[in-house]
């Protein structure tokens, strides 16, 4: 059997497609009892956060297995496994095993370095144990990955090179300013009352906020993390229930929101609604999203009938009356048809006149010369290319943000049109992806990774080393009854032997048979935990003649004891 893992994160999946692919809780629970019942896989495991998905399994066919998990992810998510594949990834024995311990430590978290997903991790081992998926490999290694997370973080200073995503996005949200001094005095909301919120609201507490109120649809989890939270007593706290948000955000400065809903919590109709000062920025007003892409070129008022007349309503250069092939950005992309169609006007249409040094109007010849070998060149590879990049469009400015808005669940809580009114600021974590891409790496980091590295290579040596024991013990066990055979037949060939004559003779003749199988054994031990060992547990069970069901009745004697431990540690 093999370790494999199957799955989508921020690193390999957009955010729209994350925020479709969640799973909830119910969700989760089905994938799991569905995974072990297929054909391929005898364990599973499922991590699920806000900003990944990964199905974890124990499978005899690596083809097969990647099929069945990635077609029963696409089935439990409601993404389509045709858009889905693009953007999922695929883990096999040591590298999945190496993701684990690279995502228990941080390295693979969208701010670096955070420890909240030690605590994800542990949910996901104990969710997959409840429902009796996790066999032996998948506790051991889940277990392994918590004590490697643990390592990283009190063996180095990774920690320093991130912090939560909680952190994280105040730190946004405070535009460069120092968290401490932005939140001073402020007036928190946090909506739901899980693991994130809590963590949420102590960090709001902590850097300084004067009031926290929680609304949570379980009213005991609310009033229970306000209780907490007025205990430490630097902050006031107050539990409310969910339709009190509208009526709590007229009096916030600063929103959190992290539910395990399915839909939208706040809608950006209900954020203006409780906000009557926020103004309503118009669609042309909104400047230009992060990661969407460069902006298009402003559009300048007509220079002349001229442009108002052009078939294909392109947007006049600054300095040009009229279209021109100056202009590349606007025609890149286009059809040869339409340059050809726009090639036409140009050759027909009267020309502007102009004064001073303000517009250039180019010869209508050698326009249209220009722009007909244009059309040439997307006539061969069938579109205009893009041979420079448009310059970009200064952002309208804004009104000082007076609301303040993070989003941390997955799928999105608040409306993402809440960025189209003044006055608000909104963070999610499509804003946090982006910025954490910049964000500058520890040197801490590389420790780390020397440690996820060493961590893998005595996994594997210990699973491989695991993998042979069963085929040790019942070669032992057979050894065993061949002396029990031996000195029963000593019996009826010698039956006048006292009992001290008998026993001298049984411990000597087990003594030769342990000398001769200690050597063996303990090297076929040590070979097995080496990169390609995994043959000498077939060839010792071939030379032997072993019975393989006496092999997997060891395997499952040895399952039962460790899901024992396992049930009395959880």
């Amino acid at each position: 059997m093999s370790l494999l893992v199957v799955g989508l994160s921020h690193r390999s999946a957009p955010v729209s497609v994350l925020e479709r692919a969640a799973l909830h809780a119910d969700a989760q629970v089905k994938l799991l009892q569905d995974t072990v019942a297929a054909d391929p896989a005898t364990e599973a495991a499922v991590l699920a956060t806000c900003n990944r998905i990964e199905l974890y399994a124990d499978v005899d066919k690596f083809h097969a297995g990647v099929a069945e998990l990635s077609t029963l992810l696409a089935q439990h998510s409601g993404v389509g496994l045709d858009e889905l594949t693009p953007y999922l990834y695929v883990h096999y024995e040591d590298r999945a095993v190496h993701h684990l311990f690279s995502v228990a430590c941080g390295l693979d978290s969208m701010v670096v370095g955070e420890g909240q997903i030690l605590g994800q991790i542990k949910d996901s081992l104990a969710r997959a144990q409840e429902l009796h998926t996790a066999g032996r490999l998948l506790n051991d290694l889940f277990q392994q990955a918590l004590r490697v997370g643990k390592r990283a973080h009190s063996e180095t200073g990774i920690d320093r090179a991130g912090q939560s995503l909680v952190t994280f996005g105040l730190e946004q949200l405070a535009l460069g300013a120092e968290v401490s001094d932005w939140a001073r005095g402020k007036k928190a909301l946090v909506i739901g009352a899980g693991s994130m919120s809590s963590l949420a609201a102590a960090t709001l507490a902590r850097v300084g906020v004067t009031e926290i109120v929680v609304a949570n649809r379980t009213a005991d989890r609310a009033e229970r993390l306000a209780e907490i939270l007025n205990e430490g007593g630097d902050v006031s706290a107050r539990a409310v229930p969910m339709d009190s948000v509208s009526d709590e955000l007229t009096r916030a400065d600063v929103v959190v929101s992290c539910t395990g809903a399915t839909g939208l919590v706040l809608s950006a109709e209900a954020v203006a609604a409780a906000r009557g000062s926020v103004t309503q920025l118009g669609a042309d007003e909104v400047p230009p999203l992060r990661g969407s892409g460069a902006a298009p070129a402003a559009r300048q008022p007509a220079s002349s009938a001229t442009d108002e007349n052009c078939p294909l309503d392109l947007a006049p250069m600054q300095t040009t009356p009229g279209f021109s092939v100056l202009g590349e950005a606007a025609v890149a992309g286009m059809a040869a048809s339409e340059l050809e169609q726009h090639a036409a006007w140009v050759d027909n249409a009267p020309r502007p006149q102009s004064s001073g040094s303000v517009a250039t109007v180019l010869d209508p010849v050698a326009e249209a010369d220009a722009i007909a070998a244009l059309a040439a060149t997307a006539a061969v590879i069938g579109r205009v290319p893009e041979r420079r990049r448009p310059e970009p469009v200064a952002e309208i400015p804004r009104p000082t943000p007076s609301l303040f808005l993070l989003d941390l669940a997955m799928p999105r809580d608040i409306d993402a049109a809440v960025h189209r009114l003044g006055g608000v600021r909104l963070v999610d974590i499509e804003s946090l992806a982006d910025a954490s891409a910049d964000a500058p790496m520890a040197a801490d980091v590389d420790q780390v990774r020397r440690i996820v590295a060493d961590e893998v290579a005595a996994f594997g040596a210990a699973l491989r080393a695991a993998h042979i024991t069963p085929t040790v013990v019942a070669l032992r066990s057979m050894a065993a009854d061949v002396v029990a055979g031996e000195i029963a037949r000593l019996d009826g060939r010698l039956p006048g032997l006292d009992d001290k004559q008998r026993g001298e003779i049984t411990q000597t003749v087990r003594r030769v048979v342990d000398k001769l199988l200690h050597a063996p054994t303990v090297r076929v031990k040590q070979l097995a935990a080496e990169p390609g060992g995994a043959g000498y547990a077939d060839a010792l069970r071939t030379l032997f003649d072993l019975d393989p069901e006496t092999v997997a009745a060891v395997s499952r004697a040895e399952d039962s004891t460790t899901d024992e431990k396992d049930r009395g540690s959880s």
